[in-house]
């Protein structure tokens, strides 16, 4: 089983910038594909992207291409999501996923954070 916490989350006008933040543990975490998935009141929680477990492949929403990019550090057991150029429509709890399968679909991924607000004000 692997940890997970995010950090990072706040306000910002549109056009602004975030860096969201999750922090791994667990003996295997590195193994692990992670993942950032986002959701708002009365809608599913969506895939935003993910990110091998060496950092060899990446995907995106095609909502979010361009304009959010996913990295890690397995050395320090951590993920990022860098939020570029934000819209309102971005206002979410975004959620860090760990899971053995590279997969945008939330149920492939096995262990959850609490998750970190964004509100992207107009």
């Amino acid at each position: 089983q692997v940890q997970l916490e995010e950090s990072g989350g706040g306000l910002v006008q549109a056009g602004g910038s975030l860096r969201l933040s999750c922090a791994a543990s667990g003996r295997t975490s590195s193994t692990y594909t992670m993942g950032w998935f986002r959701q708002v009141p009365g809608k599913e929680r969506e895939f935003v992207a993910l990110i091998m477990s060496n950092g060899g492949y990446t995907n995106y929403a095609d909502s979010v291409k361009g304009r959010f990019t996913i990295s890690r550090d397995n050395a320090k057991n951590m993920m990022y999501l860098q939020m570029n150029s934000l819209k309102p429509e971005d206002t979410a709890v975004y959620y860090c996923a760990a899971g053995r399968s590279i997969s945008m679909w939330m149920n492939d991924y096995d262990d959850w954070g609490q998750g970190t607000r964004v509100t992207v004000s107009s």
